[in-house]
């Protein structure tokens, strides 16, 4: 079993930032600031930690905010030794970002910057949101600027700070109603240089998309003229869920939309007879009955059983495929039956769905004892 995140994350942390505080600060009182962290310390989780710490730099360090957020930025960049345990060496920061957030909103070009220099070293994503809700015209503006930014960090912070879902964040309303301002931005990084840079711009769109499906399309259709190989890639990818919803205007944009004459053949769903904890074998065949080559996109469904009784369509991936004039291709896929922390096996009849460019075939089902 994985060790908990939480565990690399022990009071060791303190420890190191009390260090790095006091290498430019003498009068930093690392033994009380230590003191006051360890007490509960050991039972909260990973994002408490963080807020423990930060709670303490509010008190240890000066009142004045101008003050002590100089002095944490000047820590930064302390000599102190950081062991790389379990990639979370950039993890120092966060109880840094959660501190200018907490204590900052009021000073909006003190905190921006602090944010500017800290997402260099551990992600701002989640604390400039309250920045941009308090002061949407001008993060909006500043946010324009660092998408130009030679750092990659901070081009990333412009799209994923903007996400308007971004996983285990506020969201902000705001962009959900109206995202405009969003693709604005998004507009600036399309062709970013770096991939982390693309996939956050990718995974924006794909929010967006949730949304306001026609509007990602159009954007999707606009993209893809001229489009570089990366820009295809972004573009495919920002589309992703889209297509596992058989959008239509998504499948159009990438060319799977329209309706293809395609034969089954060859069916197979083993064992007809499945137990939990093993897994169930999918294969079929499709022929392309049409006179002209056909663009597939194929993926199958799962109807899996809930606790009420009630059954819901989980999607796999399969492929994207072109057909000759009755050329045929066989698809395969193994399915795990092990129970996961996601989804909850229930026993009973669940059906399989093949899907071609979103429209859906039932082509048959097993029984999960």
């Amino acid at each position: 079993m994985a060790e908990p995140l939480k565990n690399y994350y022990d009071i060791s942390v303190a420890t190191i930032i009390a260090q790095m505080l006091q290498h430019v600060e003498s009068d930093f009182d690392s033994e009380g600031f230590i003191d006051h962290v360890q007490r509960g310390y050991d039972q909260l989780e990973l994002m408490d930690r963080g807020r423990k710490i930060a709670a303490a730099l509010k008190v240890f360090l000066p009142d004045d905010f101008k003050q002590a957020v100089a002095i944490l930025l000047a820590s930064l960049d302390s000599p102190v030794t950081q062991e790389e345990k379990n990639s979370l060496a950039s993890f120092i920061f966060l109880p840094h970002t959660i501190y200018v957030t907490d204590n900052g909103l009021d000073y909006f070009d003190i905190s921006m910057q602090a944010h500017y220099e800290l997402t260099q070293r551990f992600t701002s994503e989640f604390a400039i949101r309250p920045f941009i809700q308090r002061y949407p015209e001008k993060c909006l503006v500043l946010l324009a600027q660092w998408a130009t930014d030679k750092n990659l960090h901070v081009r990333r912070l412009v799209s994923e700070g903007t996400r308007p879902r971004l996983p285990w964040a506020s969201r902000l309303p705001e962009f959900i109603e109206d995202p405009s301002p969003v693709i604005e931005l998004l507009e600036l990084l399309k062709d970013d240089t770096e991939l982390y840079v693309r996939r956050s711009v990718a995974n924006n769109l794909n929010d967006i998309g949730k949304d306001h499906p026609e509007l990602l399309a159009d954007i999707a259709k606009k993209w893809l003229k001229d489009a570089s190989k990366d820009r295809v890639w972004l573009v495919k990818h920002a589309l992703r869920s889209a297509v596992k919803r058989g959008e239509q205007g998504a499948l159009q944009a990438l060319g799977y939309g329209h309706v293809a004459d395609i034969k089954f053949q060859h069916i197979a769903i083993t064992p007809e007879k499945a137990r939990m904890g093993a897994s169930v074998q999918i294969n079929f065949e499709l022929v392309n009955q049409a006179s002209k080559t056909v663009a597939l996109m194929v993926d199958f469904a799962i109807y899996f059983i809930k606790a009420n009784g009630k059954a819901n369509p989980k999607v796999f991936k399969l492929k994207a495929a072109e057909l000759a004039p009755k050329q045929s291709q066989v698809f395969s896929k193994k399915v795990s039956l092990k129970p996961m922390t996601t989804r909850t096996l229930y026993a009973g009849s669940h059906q399989v769905e093949v899907i071609i460019n979103g429209r859906n075939t039932l082509i048959g089902e097993f029984d999960l004892r």
